[in-house]
């Protein structure tokens, strides 16, 4: 098959993907699984192994970032539970005060959205930031947008979080230089999406309040977990894995010592351990019955069900890409576009995000099209895994789950939407590509 025909045949696919999304609201797991039925049929994978395709597709997601999704919806549910959020946030804002509100609130939507699903982080994060907003006398949407700034960010670029953590294994990325660059790369776009936004966006003061959420009641104090507890359980995976990472040059790859790092610093087994301290302290240790820690866990599970298996679904596609020659024409194509290789994976990615409505799936699917550009290119695969991860963070239309739960949480009108969530999400991705390129030249 020409190069180039079987890219045609992806673009059809995903073609096919939004429509059945969005015409005939199939849902998603059913239309990624006849979008990569179609493409693998169409770019001549033979039919007696097109099952086998769509078995390594899921299993290959599945297996990798199952126990991953699982483990962050019990913590999420957890730290809900207990108030351990809710100190983390009182203690930050205690410590900022009004000055340096949007910062301190910019800061928990990090910590929020590394710790947990961004919509679990969102309806964790947003009653309280409604309560500040009262007690500061603030216009509410002053310090929500820092907060989503914060927590869109924290959950696209670093893992343990899903797409990220699909990204640094196919690109086969170091981990620490994946945080490392990654700070490099969310602080300007923090401080232009988070900061500068609300200051020069238009009628932010005016507008109008219809929200779902309503400011909480809060824990009393007394009976909150300690802010050391809570602010360590959702930064465990992040130790532990640039830990292993710190530890394997040091110790030599064969040593026990690099071994157990290792082992640890796994996203799967740092996210047990941090699942496990998390029942613990904010379980157990306030007096939670086993009987209440299991409905607390089967709950939690059960809500992240079809999360779960829509990302799943999404490796299918990816494992097409990846079994047919779409990358290598990407690769063909770069040699003759005059744009560096980072701007194109990140457009490719934005187009699949725009299209979807799934950062995940985003990600996991442009990783199929752009690995190959890596080896090609001679790129950085960190800077790689930040480009894509920038690309799947980017502004959304009004079929995107985001854009939805922003809109409706607060009541606001489309305009309203596109004005708030959807140009704090093109400056984060903007800028963040922008910061990728930067790094990028003092690397060469």
């Amino acid at each position: 098959m020409l190069p180039f025909l079987s890219l045609f045949w992806v673009l059809a696919g995903i073609v096919i993907l939004v429509v059945l999304n969005l015409k005939y609201k199939v849902h998603n797991i059913f239309s990624l699984l006849i979008a990569g039925i179609f493409v693998a049929i169409m770019v001549g994978i033979p039919l007696e192994k097109v099952v086998t395709v769509i078995q390594q597709g899921i299993g290959s997601i599945m297996g990798h970032l199952a126990l991953i999704i699982i483990f962050g919806a019990i913590i999420g549910k957890f730290m809900t539970e207990s108030g351990a959020s809710q100190q983390i946030a009182d203690t930050v804002i205690r410590h900022c005060g009004t000055r340096y509100l949007s910062i301190g609130l910019m800061f928990i939507g990090v910590i929020f959205g590394i710790a947990m699903f961004y919509e679990v982080a969102f309806l964790i994060a947003m009653p309280l930031v409604m309560n500040i907003a009262v007690k500061a006398n603030i216009p509410y949407m002053k310090l929500v947008i820092p907060t989503v700034v914060g927590a869109t960010i924290g959950h696209s670029l670093f893992p343990p979080q899903p797409g990220p953590i699909a990204l640094i294994s196919a690109f086969n990325a170091d981990i620490v230089q994946v945080y490392l660059y990654g700070v490099v790369v969310i602080l300007p776009a923090l401080y232009c999406a988070g900061i500068l936004l609300p200051k020069f966006l238009p009628g932010i003061n005016r507008i109008p309040l219809n929200s779902v959420i309503k400011p909480i009641e809060e824990i009393d104090s007394q009976q909150l977990p300690s802010f050391k507890i809570s602010i360590l359980i959702p930064l465990i995976p992040a130790i532990l894995m640039i830990l292993a990472s710190v530890v394997r040059p040091l110790a030599g790859e064969a040593s026990i010592l690099t071994q157990v790092c290792k082992l640890l610093g796994s996203a799967e087994i740092s996210m047990l351990l941090a699942t496990f301290t998390a029942i613990w302290f904010l379980g157990v240790k306030r007096g939670m019955t086993a009987d209440g820690i299991t409905q607390h866990v089967s709950k939690s599970i059960s809500q992240i069900a079809n999360v779960l298996f829509v990302i799943s679904a999404g490796g299918i596609l990816k494992q097409v890409i990846i079994d047919s020659d779409v990358g290598d024409s990407i690769v063909q194509l770069m040699s003759h576009v005059p744009f560096s290789p980072f701007i194109i994976a990140w457009l490719i990615t934005a187009v699949i995000r725009i299209l979807t409505g799934q950062g995940a799936v985003a990600a996991i699917t442009s990783a199929g099209i752009v690995a190959p550009m890596i080896g090609a290119f001679d790129l950085n695969p960190a800077l790689m895994v930040l480009a894509v991860a920038c690309g799947s963070n980017t502004i959304t239309l009004m079929y995107d789950g985001g854009f939805l739960l922003f809109k409706e949480t607060f009541g606001i009108s489309m305009k309203d939407t596109f004005k708030t969530w959807g140009l704090l999400e093109l400056i984060n991705s903007v800028v963040g590509l922008g910061m990728v390129m930067l790094i990028s030249q003092f690397l060469d």
